[in-house]
């Protein structure tokens, strides 16, 4: 799962913490969007790699 997400993440905190210091809410706002974006990007990584793992299992008859 290579860092699926982790730069948005990384990116929105920055933008949240920018907002905070400047007063800048509209920022902040976007920065915790961008944020949970990241997390979606990674649920959906992690949710993908759980259906080839289970695809891959059931071929082999692991079930």
């Amino acid at each position: 799962m290579a860092d699926k997400g982790r730069q948005e993440k990384m990116t929105g905190k920055a933008k949240e913490t920018t907002g905070k210091v400047t007063g800048d809410r509209e920022m902040e706002i976007e920065g915790r969007l961008q944020q949970a974006r990241g997390e979606a990007k990674k649920a959906r990584a992690k949710a993908g790699e759980r259906v080839e793992e289970t695809g891959r299992s059931i071929k082999r008859g692991n079930s």
